[in-house]
C-alpha cells in the first residue's frame, strides 16, 4: 500500500485481541520467570542491571525507527503517515528521551544508568558498548559482535541485542511494530519491585532510584497497550 496521510486500511480489534490470546502463555511463563526470585541479595540485583541495561537501551532503537517510518524526520517536512500513530508515537518519544522524573527531565536509559550507579551495579562495560556502536558506521551484525568483544559485554545481553537488530535490519516496519508492541511491554512483576523494596530497607536507600524506574514503568504500561499496539501497527502498514 502507498504511504498517504489519510489511509483507509483498519486493523480489526479482533486481530489484536487473538494475537494478545496467543501470546498471553509466554506473557504468564515470563512474569513467572525463575530470574526474578534468583535476585536475593544486591549483588544478585548488580549482576541483573547489568544486562537488563542492554534490554533498556535498544529498545529505543526499535522506537526511532518507528518514528522515522510513522512521522516525518526529514527537511523539507511535510505531513506523513496515520495521524494518531504520529501522534503516539511522539508521546512515546518523549517519555522515553525526556521524561519528567523527580523534578528533572531525564531520558529513561539515563535513569536506569543513575539508578545503578546509587546501587553501585557497573556501568563501565555497557557505555563501552553503547559509545563503540555510535561510533561505528554501520550497526550490521559484525559491528555489533566487535563492540560487544571490545567492551566484554556479556553473551545473554549480547545475544539480545542481536536478536533486536534483526528485527531492525529485517526491513519490515511491521515487524518492528509488533516486537516494540507485544515483545516490549515491562514484564518485570510487581512482586518483584515489592522484594527491591524489601531490600531496600537494609541497604540505606541505595535502590530508590531503581524503584523509581520500575515503578514509572509499571504506571506507563497500565495504559490501554492493546489500543497502542492497534494504532502502531495501522501506521506500520500505511
Amino acid at each position: 500500500m502507498t504511504p498517504t496521510a489519510h489511509s483507509d486500511f483498519q486493523l480489526p480489534k479482533r486481530a489484536i485481541e487473538r494475537l494478545e490470546k496467543r501470546l498471553e502463555p509466554l506473557r504468564k511463563k515470563l512474569e513467572k520467570h525463575p530470574l526474578y526470585a534468583a535476585v536475593q541479595s544486591v549483588d544478585d540485583l548488580r549482576y541483573f542491571m547489568q544486562n537488563h541495561v542492554f534490554a533498556v537501551w535498544d529498545f529505543m532503537s526499535l522506537l526511532k525507527v518507528l518514528q522515522r517510518h510513522l512521522t516525518c524526520v526529514d527537511i523539507p517536512w511535510e505531513p506523513k503517515g496515520f495521524r494518531e500513530s504520529r501522534r503516539l508515537i511522539n508521546e512515546i518519544v518523549l517519555g522515553e528521551e525526556s521524561d519528567f522524573v523527580g523534578g528533572q527531565n531525564i531520558s529513561h536509559l539515563e535513569l536506569y544508568l543513575d539508578s545503578m550507579k546509587y546501587a553501585k551495579a557497573d556501568t563501565a562495560v555497557f557505555e563501552k558498548f553503547m559509545h563503540t556502536i555510535c561510533k561505528s558506521s554501520d550497526y550490521t551484525e559484525k559491528s555489533l559482535e566487535a563492540a560487544f568483544a571490545e567492551a566484554k559485554s556479556p553473551r545473554p545481553a549480547a545475544e539480545f541485542v542481536k536478536r533486536t537488530f534483526e528485527f531492525i535490519q529485517s526491513g519490515k516496519v511491521h515487524i518492528v511494530a509488533a516486537a516494540f508492541a507485544f515483545g516490549r511491554e515491562d514484564l518485570i512483576p510487581l512482586m518483584f519491585t515489592g522484594l527491591l523494596r524489601d531490600m531496600n530497607k537494609g541497604l540505606g536507600g541505595i535502590l530508590d532510584t531503581f524503584i523509581v524506574y520500575l515503578e514509572r514503568h509499571i504506571e506507563v504500561d497500565g495504559k490501554d497497550s492493546g489500543h497502542q499496539a492497534t494504532l502502531l501497527l495501522r501506521g506500520a502498514n500505511v
